[in-house]
């Protein structure tokens, strides 16, 4: 995401509240920002919920729950993770392994940035072995070849880029703030001898990963037979509980706050535990928002909003044009607890594509809100 100065005037018409995104008095508050709220603004103060609507067509929110979804490599060893969206600059996809890998992988479109939500295991790779546990963000260059080896069944939340993923340029608050890339874990070389690994028939299968693949090459010796490296371009893990949240007391901070990392096209976001706000009037939960210049991948890692559980797994598309924002029950219920709740707890990764991203197939067919609609359709009709 790009941070550009705009106009020093900002205009005010009609009834608006002092404070931005507080005492509303009644109003909803709904933000039409450019850039990822970081461009040319327009607050809006609206009676209704811009939520409160019917959608028909391609272009509407979903919500579908990885566990309702079955990756290729859930039920078999050789199998592949499952496509959930895609557009030219990245896609996105769910893996659930439970078993090793009997071959290797190599990403050769783009860098391969994956989050661990559930299990732990290892990673062999060309630059050494990496652990992996839950929380983890796990970075693989592009063209590098790997294996997972899991201790128990890992979900991984995987987004390959067709551009390099890359530590944001440091703004006002420096460049280790919020994300500290000297607490990532970097793997020490420990090459691997021929007569280990996966063999199929005394050949080690390396799986290249492309538009347009699979691609197979196969080696008589173990292709992670590396002694030793240098440079600046390897493999790491870094988890969210070394990310440092930047918090205010005063007003709900623009999800740009919480960048991790970003490549062309594609942002990723983590928005984790931090301390409430607490001046009085402030609005905590988001502003309604319709994501002018960027579609919204939110996956649900666990935690809670205002002592409302985040449900674990939960993937959520919001197409960008289209509002979307926390139910006003959820807003009203963190006003009448202001002075009870001083957490949010949620733990919620984000990701944010400036071009459109397409749902697969497998997405659609497991829609909750095309399920909650088709139940709705039939009792009527029942």
């Amino acid at each position: 995401m790009e941070f550009t100065v705009e106009s020093f005037v900002h205009l005010r018409k009609g009834r608006t509240p002092k404070r931005l995104h507080a005492d509303l008095d009644g109003l909803k508050d709904d933000e039409l920002g450019r850039g990822g709220f970081v461009g040319r603004t327009a607050n809006i103060y609206r009676r209704h919920d811009p939520t409160a609507y019917r959608a028909v067509g391609p272009l509407k929110p979903l919500d579908v729950m990885a566990s309702s979804l079955k990756p290729g490599d859930a039920g078999d060893a050789a199998g592949s993770p499952l496509l959930l969206f895609f557009n030219p600059d990245c896609r996105i996809s769910l893996s659930r392994r439970a078993e090793p890998m009997p071959f290797f992988v190599r990403h050769v479109d783009g860098d391969l940035l994956s989050f661990v939500h559930e299990g732990s295991g290892l990673l062999e790779t060309e630059f050494g072995p990496l652990r992996y546990r839950v929380g983890d963000w796990v970075y693989i260059p592009k063209a590098t070849t790997w294996r997972q080896v899991p201790d128990e069944e890992t979900t991984l939340l995987m987004i390959e880029a067709t551009d390099e993923f890359r530590v944001p340029p440091p703004g006002p608050l420096g460049r280790h703030f919020p994300f500290d890339p000297s607490q990532v874990t970097i793997p020490e070389p420990q090459a691997i001898d021929t007569g280990d690994g996966p063999q199929i028939n005394g050949e080690y299968e390396v799986r290249l990963v492309h538009e347009g693949g699979p691609t197979s090459l196969f080696y008589q010796h173990n292709p992670l037979d590396v002694e030793g490296w240098r440079g600046d371009n390897f493999p790491f893990t870094f988890n969210i509980e070394d990310y440092n949240v930047v918090a205010s007391e005063s007003v709900h901070l623009p999800p740009t706050v919480h960048l991790f990392m970003q490549a062309t096209g594609v942002a990723v976001m983590n928005f984790l535990p931090r301390p409430a706000e607490t001046v009085p009037g402030t609005e905590r939960p988001p502003w309604y928002h319709r994501n002018v210049d960027y579609d919204e991948i939110a996956f649900f890692h666990g935690g809670d909003l205002f002592g409302i559980p985040m449900p674990p797994g939960l993937i959520s598309h919001a197409p960008q044009g289209v509002h979307h924002g926390a139910p006003e029950k959820a807003r009203e219920r963190a006003r009448r607890k202001f002075d009870e709740q001083d957490r949010v707890g949620w733990k919620v990764i984000a990701i944010d594509t400036s071009r459109r991203l397409t749902p697969s197939a497998e997405v659609l067919a497991h829609d909750l809100g095309a399920a909650a609609a088709a139940t709705s359709n039939g009792s009527q009709h029942s």
